[in-house]
């Protein structure tokens, strides 16, 4: 007999896992009476009986694999491959008529492709199968009777035959239950995987509280639901493979079909005693789920009931979760894999919200324990808790680590989270929010302060969107600008306020641990001060650096082209709005934003006196009343020189996105028609060219970048060393009366007056009358001057 015959009762088999599981599947096995249990690098390898291994199948809710370990072959190079894949008996295997897949992993000096592998090992199991029995096996790729896995590590190949089938996370539930789809903004709500909740599980100790009389989930951010329906099929001992309609064994020629009969029927039996089978006066498992987001609570129950469990969760806020566990040891799980990257807002919420579920799972009596799936440490800090346990795992592409805790209060847990107390904006009691740096009170009482102020100053000057924080202080290096709903064109389904947060890039001195902790603490209070949703709030950073156009790579992308979603505004049926912006009010007009996808939304408010100066102007202006629009981004500027009364303007961008922002943004004003044009150009070209030209305009607009060297332009853009060959230029396409309004938003920046002056341009600084009360901390937000003609040329 074959050294590697399958005859035997005592049979070498792996069950695959994801990195980090390893410790986790071994405590399980050994827990479902596995022999020979033994821990490598994504896998646990034992031995035992066809009855282990089917028993490792049905019941473990941590393997992602089963597999049957046949032998270990030379691997050399392929023909050594081919010889000791041949030298295996599949006839012992595969069953006549039997199809097959190969899955390859890994390579080695001389196989470093996996599809030749598998091709290779295909071609040796044909060519025995064909020696032996007189067929070969067919391929199939979709549904094989027989998937045949080989693990290439070195010189060496490890072969065997998939005895699971599709993935064993693939619990059978998740198929029949309907997506979650998204919240009102921010990140997908995708539960976590089914072994990555059972592990999760599995680290807060879920299974020593279900001998409790009374035990309780508190799941905090459970997604779609798969961790409370692990944690409730934990609770009614359900074998998390009882729902699958499909098995690898099932073609495999040493299935036992009776020993496997025996198991299902055997766990059957236990799925229908489970419920009766609780701790005393224990006639239902408590599911608490504690998620703000969006279709959380209806997913969840779509897919309890996919999974045949009658339980129902019960979801609250942290405030009722007192209530919630009262009487019971609650265990505490808290998948934060979705927060962090890019998405600090929500992140922000939901640190914030996990703080006062952790207050009120803490004081609560008994040892219950908690687990989290976190990105970083901070978790630690909300919970209150030392982790005594940590294993970093890989959740989709990202890094993220396993943190196990015991008791919720001991001698070396964490101290309390400080609070910051604000006023309630609705009234009543005042608000104590849980933050993560103590010196965040000062912040939420500056921000309340300013809040005050500026919303009584934006009533009376009739401002609804404006900058409420300035960095006022240096430790909190951010500006939040607050942005209302437009009540001139109501927008359908709009849910503003929205608030904008740009933040300064800390010094090189400062931790960055501690930078970003304070702005955890920004994102998390600045909604409660300002009565805006978290799904609200959004994050950008600022950074000084020299580049191009921080437009230009997005533009090339279209990352911010029209995607159209819906017809809005009355009056303006045929205006598209695209997906994701809104509509905002400003000096009697409306205007596009958009906070998610670019670093501006689309107006600048530290511009808006300069507009309404422009408008001021254009009342002024005599003749032909034809107003230039140069660097003209989303057209704002045009909408105000048109409302002023100019029959004429031009406006000029290199962006297409953006010249087709400003036509939307003229048409919803009522400004449309062919005396309206729209030009996609290098402004710096374009107004050369035009010098040439016998066109010349009435008011001019020229708000600059300060650096560009975008691939859509001829050289550089520097505005101190080119900004006198420009405005001698802009001057030139003047009328005899005609002035220009020039802004840039270098904060060092000094005309070049006498070169100016020389050419016979002369220049007003106005920027004084140009900043807004709301920025009159930053007087260098930008700088403004009028320039005219003083001579001819």
């Amino acid at each position: 007999m074959n050294e590697n015959s399958t005859t035997a009762s005592d049979h070498a088999f792996f069950a695959s896992c994801p990195k980090g599981f390893e410790g986790l599947l071994a405590d399980e096995l050994r827990s479902l009476g596995t022999p020979g249990v033994r821990p490598l690098t994504g896998q646990v390898a034992f031995r035992g009986s066809v009855r282990d291994t089917y028993r490792a199948c049905l019941w473990s809710r941590l393997a992602s694999r089963v597999v049957l370990v046949l032998g270990g072959v030379d691997a050399r190079d392929a023909d050594a491959l081919h010889a000791g894949v041949s030298s295996l008996a599949w006839e012992d295997q595969l069953p006549q008529g039997a199809t097959i897949v190969v899955d390859a992993h890994g390579t080695n000096a001389q196989l470093r492709n996996t599809q030749f592998v598998a091709m290779r090992t295909k071609d040796a199991i044909a060519d025995r199968m064909m020696v032996r029995t007189g067929a070969r096996p067919v391929v199939d790729v979709a549904r094989p009777d027989v998937r045949v896995v080989v693990r290439l590590g070195r010189d060496r190949a490890s072969v065997g035959i998939d005895l699971s089938g599709e993935a064993l996370f693939r619990r059978g539930y998740e198929r029949d239950a309907h997506g979650a789809g998204r919240g009102a903004r921010g990140p997908r709500l995708e539960g976590l995987r089914c072994d990555y909740a059972a592990a999760l599980l599995a680290t807060a100790g879920w299974f020593r509280t279900l001998r409790h009389p009374h035990p309780c989930l508190v799941a905090a951010f459970p997604g779609t639901g798969t961790l409370l329906v692990e944690a409730a099929a934990q609770a009614l001992d359900r074998a998390p493979g009882l729902l699958r309609r499909r098995w690898g064994f099932e073609g495999w020629a040493g299935h036992d079909a009776h020993a496997w009969e025996e198991l299902v029927a055997e766990a059957r039996e236990r799925a229908e005693a489970g419920r009766d089978g609780l701790a005393p006066e224990a006639d239902v498992v408590r599911l608490v789920g504690c998620d703000t987001r969006r279709g959380v609570e209806g997913s969840a129950r779509r897919l309890l009931r996919a999974a045949g469990i009658d339980l129902e969760p019960r979801f609250v806020t942290p405030g009722e979760l007192a209530g919630a566990v009262a009487g019971c040891v609650p265990t505490l799980v808290c998948d934060l894999s979705w927060a962090g990257g890019d998405d600090m807002p929500h992140e922000a919420a939901a640190l914030s919200q996990l703080a006062s579920v952790a207050a009120a799972v803490n004081d609560a009596p008994g040892e219950g324990g908690a687990a989290a799936l976190a990105r970083d440490a901070v978790v630690d800090e909300v919970l209150g808790r030392r982790p005594s346990t940590t294993t970093e795992v890989i959740v989709g592409r990202d890094g993220a680590v396993l943190r196990g805790y015991g008791a919720a209060r001991g001698a070396d847990a964490p101290p309390t989270p400080p609070t910051a107390e604000l006023p309630n904006p609705h009234g009543g009691a005042v608000l104590r929010l849980p933050v993560l740096v103590a010196g965040s009170d000062q912040f939420a009482r500056r921000l309340a302060k300013m809040a005050r102020q500026r919303a009584k100053w934006a009533r009376r000057e009739d401002v609804s969107c404006y900058r409420v924080y300035d960095a006022d202080l240096p430790d909190y290096a951010v500006t939040i600008d607050l942005f209302q709903r437009s009540e001139l064109a109501p927008q359908r389904g709009s849910r503003g306020p929205w608030l904008q947060v740009f933040e300064y890039a800390a010094p090189k001195d400062v931790d960055p641990a501690l930078a970003r902790r304070r702005l955890l603490d920004v994102l998390s209070l600045a909604p409660h001060v300002l009565d805006v949703s978290p799904d609200n709030v959004f994050l950008r950073t600022r950074v000084r650096a020299r580049g191009g156009s921080q437009y230009a790579a997005e533009a090339a992308e279209g990352r911010y082209g029209p995607r159209r979603e819906r017809r809005e505004g009355k009056g303006s049926s045929r205006i598209e709005l695209p997906r994701g912006a809104h509509l905002v009010d400003e000096g009697g007009l409306t205007f596009e934003v958009n906070f998610d996808l670019r670093l501006d939304c689309g107006i600048f408010l530290d511009h808006r006196d300069t507009r309404a100066l422009v408008r001021e102007m254009a009342k002024q202006t005599r003749g032909s009343k034809r107003f230039l629009n140069l660097f003209a981004y989303t057209g704002s500027a045009t909408c105000y020189a048109a409302d002023g009364g100019c029959k004429y303007t031009t406006t000029v961008d290199m962006s297409r996105p953006s010249l087709e922002w400003a036509r939307r943004n003229m048409a919803r004003n009522g400004f449309v028609g062919r005396q309206h044009e729209y030009v996609q150009a290098d402004v710096l070209s374009w107004v050369n060219e035009q010098r040439h030209s016998r066109n010349r305009w009435d008011l001019v607009f020229c708000d600059v970048p300060t650096f560009s060297n975008s691939k859509g332009m001829q050289g550089s853009w520097d505005v101190q060393r080119d900004h006198v060959e420009l405005l001698i230029d802009v001057s030139r396409l003047l009328t005899r009366d005609g002035v220009a309004l020039f802004s840039c938003n270098l904060r060092r920046f000094k005309p070049d007056v006498a070169a100016l002056a020389k050419a016979g341009v002369g220049v007003e600084d106005i920027t004084d009358r140009t900043i807004p009360e709301d920025f009159s901390r930053s007087p260098q937000v930008h700088h403004c001057y009028l320039v005219r003609r003083t001579t001819q040329p």
